[in-house]
């Protein structure tokens, strides 16, 4: 069994709070979409500036979604239950949650992402954002729990409160600009194949797509 160490010495990791796309998740949901649409790479240079923290991300978010306007619904399921997903993200969380820490994962992108892989991977709730669809098509509207660039640590703060967890006993998994706010209200902070702008906040990097790598970086 493991037991997962804080980085403050004597507190042991009761929650774990990932993020979904490239880190749960090999790649940006989004970007999976536009690609029906054959505006990938336009979608996609607007997602890194996001990540990057070159541009706001709600702001980011409104623009992204707006491209899509008009793709089927249908297939936006299908490609949300189709993604390929971190090499060793299932191991990781089975250790986590054998250990009985409570997993959660946060998200920029979208529940019909988030919440199909919920059961999959394992995590206990998701929170992300919701795709506003109506006659069968995306609308270009999208609303939900993971908004703006301070949405992730708004929620861990909740959650927190709610599990009676306090920052030494909380670890955050993340690669982008708009995980920074949940980085602030954690001792344990993993850099997961990061931008800059996280790793700078970061007391664990790991620059090599395998989650299983977390284990053996917060565990005696």
């Amino acid at each position: 069994m493991y037991i997962f160490i804080s980085k403050t010495k004597g507190y042991h990791i009761k929650l774990a709070v990932f993020d979904f796309d490239s880190t749960l998740m090999d790649g940006e949901t989004i970007d999976f979409f536009a690609e029906q649409l054959g505006i990938k790479e336009e979608v996609a240079a607007i997602t890194h500036k996001a990540m990057s923290g070159d541009l706001d991300f709600f702001e980011s978010l409104q623009m992204r979604v707006g491209l899509l306007k008009g793709l089927d619904f249908k297939k936006v399921e299908e490609i949300s239950h189709n993604l390929p997903y971190m090499a060793g993200a299932i191991e990781t969380i089975k250790a986590l949650k054998d250990a009985g820490l409570t997993v959660v994962c946060f998200s920029g992108g979208f529940r019909t992402a988030t919440s199909y892989a919920k059961d999959i991977l394992g995590y206990d709730a998701d929170f992300a954002n919701i795709l506003h669809h109506k006659d069968g098509k995306l609308t270009g509207l999208v609303g939900g729990d993971m908004m703006f660039n301070t949405s992730k640590g708004d929620m861990i703060t909740r959650l927190q409160k709610i599990l009676n967890v306090n920052r030494e006993e909380t670890m955050v998994i993340g690669d982008g600009a708009n995980d920074l706010s949940m980085f602030a209200h954690a001792d344990t902070r993993v850099a997961f194949c990061a931008k800059e702008v996280l790793k700078k906040e970061a007391n664990v990097i790991i620059d090599t797509k395998d989650l299983t790598q977390i284990l053996s970086k917060v565990t005696l």
